[in-house]
């Protein structure tokens, strides 16, 4: 099997992490008593969260997927509500039912690619967003790639800061956890998705190697 590399520090047998990237965390002042909805769409806003207060905890949460829930129960915090798609804009569709009458605050990066603020205002949602954390390129990768690797792909910010040190080889098998990350891959660079999105189901397909 051809070696598989994961652009992130995600730990799975058999798989060598590149962290391609690095989490830098935001100090600022959150009035939690203000909202009685707090919306995350990655586990790093939930850490981020973590390390500015613990009042966050008495506020019901809305998590985009299953791995990001599990960190918040893991922190103590109270899942009301875990979508079903993977994607921020498919999020906010199923999360306009939920906020109806209640002041939701979003835990954002410094840089988003989805509409989801936007999508709930249009749906008269009260939210709010705070930018907690911010990611930055890992300039001290050393790593050697193997020939007829595969990559797997788990963010945009995934794919920028991997073309910024790497360059591509024709050899290489592409894995993105979204389409929203697989539209920021070059075109020259043939892929493959992910049936849900999460990083088992890459790991998965990985392994499998139908390309």
């Amino acid at each position: 099997m051809s070696k598989i590399y994961l652009l992130n520090n995600q730990k799975y047998e058999g798989v060598e992490n590149i962290e391609v990237f690095k989490i830098d965390y935001i100090n600022t002042y959150i009035d939690f008593s203000k909202y009685d909805a707090l919306i995350f769409t990655s586990k790093n806003a939930v850490l981020s969260l973590d390390k500015i207060s613990n009042e966050w905890k008495n506020v019901p949460s809305f998590a985009i997927a299953q791995k990001t829930a599990d960190i918040i129960k893991k922190l103590g915090g109270k899942v009301e509500f875990i979508g079903s798609h993977g994607h921020g804009n498919d999020f906010a569709d199923e999360l306009k039912y939920f906020l109806v009458g209640r002041k939701a605050l979003y835990i954002r990066a410094q840089k988003v690619v989805s509409n989801l603020v936007k999508k709930l205002k249009n749906s008269q949602i009260d939210i709010s967003e705070v930018i907690t954390y911010k990611t930055v390129c890992n300039d001290k990768i050393d790593t050697k790639l193997e020939e007829n690797a595969t990559i797997i792909f788990t963010s945009p910010s995934s794919v920028e800061c991997f073309f910024n040190k790497f360059e591509w080889k024709e050899t290489y098998k592409a894995i993105a956890i979204g389409k929203t990350t697989a539209n920021y891959l070059p075109e020259y660079v043939k892929y493959k998705i992910s049936d849900k999105t999460s990083v088992d189901e890459c790991i998965k397909l990985a392994i499998l190697g139908s390309f």
